[in-house]
């Protein structure tokens, strides 16, 4: 049987067509051609296979991994994305590389910044991370930091990104070390890749800066000159696929880090430091139910009543924080029942805290009585400036560790959360 990586015919009622087979794609074989192009066949049309030459995997060289004396020691933890592989032709599949050795082949300029201590936590998609992802992660950032490594890296796929550089700002506090998320919106296998980039600024940034603290390294615009750094709970991906996607919300990146020069200019220095401190490690709460829910135009008050059964609710609202929840005639008879259906729901005992759907600004529940409304009932998150992301993954840290006392510690700042509202502003 034809595996991938196999120089194959493939014979088809009309044509025999030669060329690398490469992974399946659903209903469909895929070659490449000797031209480079991929094509792919019907399989229903394909008569037969004949494998013309078998594919014999290269051996890779190991060799032992050394230090250089005076270099400070950083550990990258890698959890999955497409920073750290790149792609096989032979066989179209990804190859990951994750040892020291093959890091430093892939991002020659670290060999003069640091030494590198590299693992590899998890091999995955970041929107398949849950709550036990961030329970490991935060307990081997806790072993670094035993070890005595100056700072650490995680790789990570992009999609999710923002939900893990928060969770672990709540997760692993104070922290005594920078630890900084970097992922790559291009395949590292395409001249337009990100991915070496913003490893090496996230490195420059580590090494030449006193910060401590969660934060994220990506491209500062579409241009490959600087990489920008960004806390961990106030920033965003606001892209599907520009380099830039990602963005600080409400208040400023901490740092520009200039790719050529090696350069940093700290937009503030407002944020804790290096230092000799221990962690605390409090992690999340595996099995917790937490509901995301818009608020939109002709919204049924079932869309609450699904929650009865979780244990918190972050509602995305409109504008300034608002559901629809004002009976003016016989067409929004619908919005008194979305009312009654979240007072029942908050007084059942499911905490409700609300975000707004603009991403920047502020959530104000006291300017119309749409929002004095929504408080009467009971819903959280009267002036603030959180992120709908950061919100979730505050309300299952509070819910995992401070199930009591939600409603008490929802407007408290834990770890530069709820922004200051000022994109000039600074988070702490």
């Amino acid at each position: 049987m034809a595996k991938p990586g196999d120089k194959v015919s493939i014979t088809t009622k009309d044509e025999t067509i030669k060329g690398t087979l490469m992974p399946e794609d659903g209903n469909y074989a895929v070659l490449k051609l000797d031209s480079g192009y991929n094509i792919g066949i019907l399989k229903k049309r394909i008569k037969d296979v004949k494998v013309l030459d078998a594919y014999k995997p290269r051996k890779e060289e190991e060799s032992e991994h050394t230090h250089t004396p005076g270099l400070p020691l950083i550990t990258i933890l890698h959890t999955g994305g497409t920073i750290a592989s790149k792609v096989d032709y032979e066989t179209g599949g990804v190859i990951a590389r994750f040892s020291p050795d093959e890091l430093l082949a892939q991002f020659p300029e670290l060999k003069n910044i640091v030494n590198i201590e590299s693992r590899l936590i998890r091999n995955m998609f970041s929107e398949d991370m849950r709550f036990a992802h961030y329970n490991i992660l935060a307990k081997e950032i806790d072993k670094e930091i035993k070890k005595g490594t100056k700072g650490i890296i995680i790789t990570h796929g992009t999609d999710t990104l923002h939900y893990t550089a928060a969770a672990l700002s709540f997760m692993v506090k104070p922290l005594p070390i920078p630890v900084i998320l970097v992922g790559a919106q291009r395949s590292s296998d395409r001249g337009s890749s990100d991915a070496a980039m913003n490893v090496v600024c996230a490195t420059v940034f580590m090494t030449q800066t006193k910060f401590a603290g969660v934060g994220v390294c990506m491209h500062n615009s579409m241009s490959d000159d600087k990489c920008v750094i960004l806390p961990g709970t106030n920033c965003r991906k606001m892209h599907s696929t520009r380099r830039d996607a990602f963005k600080a919300v409400n208040h400023q990146p901490l740092a520009l880090v200039d790719f050529a020069s090696k350069s940093i200019k700290l937009m503030h220095d407002n944020h804790p430091k290096i230092s000799d401190c221990k962690p605390a490690i409090t992690l999340m709460d595996e099995k917790l139910k937490i509901g995301m829910c818009y608020s939109h135009p002709n919204m049924l008050s079932d869309e609450i009543k699904q929650y009865e059964d979780y244990d918190g609710v972050v509602v995305c609202g409109t504008g300034l924080g608002h559901l629809p929840v004002n009976e003016i005639d016989d067409d929004t008879k619908e919005h008194t029942k979305i009312l009654k259906a979240l007072t029942a729901l908050i007084k059942k005992g499911v905490p409700v805290v609300v975000t707004s759907q603009t991403i920047f600004g502020t959530v104000n529940l006291d300017v119309y009585s749409t929002g004095r409304k929504m408080q009467e009932a009971g819903v959280l998150g009267n002036n603030t400036y959180i992120t709908p992301e950061a919100a979730f993954i505050k309300l299952a840290w509070l819910l995992s560790n401070h199930r009591d006392h939600v409603a008490t510690h929802w407007n408290q700042n834990i770890c530069g959360e709820l922004g200051t509202g000022d994109p000039n502003g600074v988070p702490w």
